[in-house]
């Protein structure tokens, strides 16, 4: 029976593990909802995603793109001009962004009630 409920748990966690995986790092989730408004542009994005250097937004972008959720489009300019947005794939985060919220707000409600 033990071995049924090894299976049970790791069938449950295993996923929850992998989300965490991608999402991971301070910023990623809070790039994801900046896009879920609009396209940016890279100094867009610093601007909303406060106290984030440039060095670690490239990063964090560059690992969204590697499991596509964020689409770069590089335009022919002068200068060249890239902008970032959600792919479809990463608009699939829409209902665990809206519980990370609903959750915060709740818990920031609980944790000032109680001062």
């Amino acid at each position: 029976m033990q071995k049924n409920k090894d299976s049970q748990c790791n069938s449950h966690i295993l996923p929850i593990t992998d989300t965490l995986d991608v999402l991971s790092g301070k910023w990623k989730i809070t790039i994801i909802a900046s896009l879920f408004t609009s396209k940016k542009r890279f100094t867009e994005l610093q601007k909303e995603v406060s106290k984030i250097t440039p060095r670690m937004l490239s990063k964090e972008l560059r690992e969204l793109e590697t499991n596509q959720l964020v689409i770069r489009t590089v335009y022919n300019t002068i200068p060249a001009s890239v902008e970032y947005e959600l792919s479809v794939y990463g608009k699939t985060l829409g209902k665990v962004l809206d519980a990370l919220r609903d959750w915060g707000i709740a818990h920031r409600k609980k944790m000032i009630g109680k001062r």
